[in-house]
């Protein structure tokens, strides 16, 4: 510790100094609404697909595009973001990522085409990727032990509101007040979030001097010599990551277009003359009655009940087996969805269980499968790899689209993607089971 980070003790603890559990939380709120803006401007596009299609004369292979070039700017940010963030420090990489975060949602809302939205979500996806790493720095930073677990929860939790928002009110408010304003509603978002981040700046500025905190790593950064030491069962957890993923989000982007079309399902239930906040709340309350908020109950789902998977993970194990029973749900779920007209409600609850159940059990088991030293390698490739996947899908599902004008292909694609992290899970216990039956045993 240097003489520049050393605690500041020369006046007493009041109410709110760093010190204090109300400080903390005060913090902990404001990092979590760090990525608030950037979750609700990522499912904006895919909340209002089918308006968009038309605004911009393009076809679900555009919308899917804008998932694609995100995924792709993601990827690059692995490799940039925590190099960059622990060089000059998170409350500097904060407002550099939160900015171009707004830059990159304002270029969107105010696109006239696709070509120039796709700019606009390149920018967007670099600082959106790069942020959450540097907030998983900051949790670091601030919160030890048990309580960096539930630090890490409620962040997610606060984030997880603003997908599950965007899908249940940019509709209404594109109906309400067009289209390029429930986009720039999304930018402005963006922007609160960035603001979040100003405030963060100074309650860790008074923190860092108060309590002599020093700068935690960024945490997923690859180290290429450590790959090559890597077992199987890592890999195999590699590609069950990266088949879930890419049945799930690819599905969402463009599920909206599916409901909406397919089924008949309003893009809102309250189309009168109610205001706005109230037809809000109308809205969400009859989530399963409209098209985006049938696309939101994947992550409803997650929101609720992911705190209590991970309890059971800890307290059961069988880490594989529940991974095995997620990917074997998704096939039946986009099937019926393809091939029936049976409500899409139902499925839909089952791959939020899916959607509970395998995250849980996946990336905890990545520390009991990899040796301590090599986790933030293990973790970063994996993320890369993920996203190679995001990167296709979106694109191949907006393409099987236009070509076959229908989404039974899509549905088919996705439920081989659920079929083949089956077949990933079946191996996985196999090599656990060679390694000791790690991942079923119960605690970590």
């Amino acid at each position: 510790m240097t003489e520049a980070t050393l605690p500041d003790t020369s006046t007493p603890a009041g109410p709110f100094h760093p010190s204090r559990a109300f400080y903390r939380t005060v913090v902990l709120v404001v990092v979590g609404l760090l990525t608030y803006g950037s979750y609700f401007a990522y499912d904006s596009i895919g909340a209002i697909a089918p308006t968009l299609i038309k605004a911009w004369h393009t076809g679900q292979d555009g919308i899917g595009m804008m998932y694609t070039i995100y995924s792709i700017a993601a990827i690059l940010s692995v490799f940039v973001g925590g190099v960059l963030s622990d060089r000059i420090g998170t409350r500097a990489a904060t407002i550099l990522f939160a900015s171009l975060i707004v830059v990159g949602a304002a270029i969107v809302a105010g696109a006239t085409s696709v070509s120039m939205a796709l700019v606009g979500r390149f920018l967007f996806g670099a600082g959106s990727e790069s942020l959450v790493v540097v907030q998983s720095a900051i949790l670091a930073r601030w919160f030890h032990g048990k309580a960096l677990a539930l630090a890490f929860g409620v962040t997610l939790a606060l984030s997880r509101l603003g997908t599950l928002f965007s899908f249940n009110t940019m509709s209404l408010l594109s109906g309400r007040f067009g289209w390029r304003s429930a986009l720039w509603w999304a930018a402005a978002l963006c922007a609160a979030s960035l603001a979040c981040g100003v405030v963060y700046f100074l309650l860790d500025r008074k923190g860092e001097k108060a309590l002599g905190l020093a700068e935690a790593g960024a945490g997923d950064k690859i180290v290429l010599s450590d790959v090559r030491k890597f077992g199987a069962s890592y890999w195999y957890v590699v590609a069950l990551c990266v088949t879930f993923y890419s049945a799930i989000f690819p599905f969402t982007a463009l599920s909206t277009d599916f409901f909406h079309e397919k089924w008949g399902l309003p893009m809102t239930v309250d189309e009168g003359s109610t205001g706005f906040l109230y037809a809000a709340v109308k809205d969400f309350l009859h989530m399963f009655s409209t098209a985006p908020g049938t696309t939101s109950i994947i992550i409803f789902a997650s929101m609720c009940f992911a705190p209590f998977a991970g309890g059971l993970v800890d307290k059961v194990g069988r880490r594989g087996s529940l991974m095995l029973a997620g990917a074997l749900l998704m096939i039946p779920c986009y099937l019926v969805m393809g091939f029936t007209t049976f409500p899409p409600r139902f499925p839909m609850i089952l791959l939020g269980a899916a959607f509970v159940l395998v995250p849980a059990a996946m990336w905890p088991a990545v520390p009991l499968i990899v040796d301590k030293a090599r986790v933030g390698t293990a973790f970063g490739l994996m993320t890369t790899i993920q996203n190679v996947g995001l990167a296709l899908f979106p694109w191949l599902n907006g393409k099987l689209r236009v070509m076959t004008h229908s989404y039974e292909s899509s549905m088919v694609m996705f439920a081989s993607l659920g079929a083949a992290g089956f077949v990933f899970a079946l191996l996985l216990l196999r090599a656990d089971a060679r390694s000791g039956h790690v991942l079923e045993r119960a605690g970590g």
